[in-house]
């Protein structure tokens, strides 16, 4: 293994850097081709983030499949829009209702479409006649469970779910709030409410509630002082790895690698979305009956504490996240990545080593 720095470059224009995505990709997909070049890779892997890296393998000629590290983006018929927030439809008048929407879905579709394929003109690259071109029809690894995606009416042909893939830094053990009640872990998102609402009003909350608390800051100070419970343990950094599988319940933000690791452990997730893909995970996770969703609007000290002593006395959600870590063990996700892969570069062998008659 191998690595290499990959280009930095401004993501969102701002006054002083008024470059667009697309203008800064074609400049990064220039900088990354001639690493593609020196590695010489028989299929390159781009976070479905990335479209630099992409346009780099493209002009290099090489084949490239997308990892997508959360749920599968693309609409589906029986889906709402993709992260507003809403529960997939469960009857055949909501999936209609929805459906209500495509035309205005479309309309920004074909303008990333047209954004997207500007960019390909300048790298000198074919224009694209479908929508979502930053993923891969070659092959798409979702990186998530199968059960949150079970309200699709099919999966794209080109998609394979593989589990989520899981990594965390080696971090030491922090000790437990003492006691036997239920444990409850608070683990905020690291990169949203810089206020820390949801931690204040879950240490707030949750202070003479029959539960144990272990919560983090995240190594983001808290601005002002917290009454701290006697029930509860404050950390700067915890081990997700290490902590959730003894954990009752995880209150968390959303954020699709803390609620897949959750799952994984076996423990139900209570979520309060914060921004981007939250809600859509929140409301997956809730409409799988492995959680709750307690939409932003409505958090408070009380209203948290409530949600928190109803998830934990539900024991049909305790279940469900028992299947989901079950189904987590049977199929590990960096395994079967890795194995979708070498398909996909024995597929491509296949078809180079018995080419199609022509004329």
């Amino acid at each position: 293994m191998r690595f290499a720095a990959a280009p930095e470059y401004q993501v969102f224009p701002t006054r002083e850097r008024p470059l667009s995505p697309y203008q800064a990709a074609v400049r990064a997909a220039r900088e990354t081709q001639p690493l593609v070049r020196s590695f010489a890779p028989d299929v390159v892997v781009v976070d479905i983030l990335t479209v630099a890296a992409a346009l780099a393998a493209e002009r290099e000629g090489l084949p490239w499949i997308t990892l997508v590290p959360h749920l599968l983006p693309l609409p589906d018929r029986a889906l709402p829009p993709y992260a507003i927030g809403a529960l997939p439809p469960r009857t055949a008048v909501g999936r209609a209702f929805w459906r209500l929407f495509r035309p205005l879905l479309r309309l920004g579709e074909e303008r990333g479409r047209r954004e997207l394929n500007e960019a390909r003109r300048r790298l000198g690259l074919a224009p694209l006649a479908y929508p979502h071109g930053g993923i891969s029809r070659l092959r798409a690894l979702v990186a998530t469970f199968p059960q949150l995606e079970e309200a699709r009416s099919e999966l794209p042909a080109f998609a394979r779910i593989t589990g989520p893939l899981e990594w965390e830094q080696p971090y030491p053990p922090v000790e437990l709030p003492a006691g036997s009640e239920p444990l409850v872990l608070v683990a905020p998102s690291t990169s949203q409410d810089p206020d820390h609402r949801l931690l204040r009003c879950a240490l707030a909350g949750l202070r003479d509630a029959p539960v144990r608390v272990l919560a983090t800051t995240n190594r983001r100070p808290l601005r002002e002082q917290v009454e701290i419970g006697r029930n509860t343990v404050l950390v700067d950094w915890v081990s997700y790895s290490q902590t959730m599988p003894r954990a009752d319940l995880v209150v968390c933000h959303g954020g699709h690698g803390t609620v897949v690791r959750s799952l994984a452990s076996g423990t139900p997730v209570l979520c309060v979305p914060a921004a981007g893909d939250m809600a859509e995970n929140a409301l997956r996770v809730a409409w799988a009956g492995a959680g709750f969703a307690l939409p932003s609007r409505l958090l408070s000290p009380r209203n948290l504490r409530a949600a928190v002593l109803r998830a934990l006395a539900d024991r049909s959600t305790q279940r469900r996240a028992s299947e989901f870590a079950a189904w987590a063990r049977a199929n590990p996700g960096g395994a079967g990545a890795a194995r979708e892969v070498e398909r996909v570069v024995e597929e491509l062998r296949g078809r180079d080593s018995n080419p199609q008659p022509t004329g």
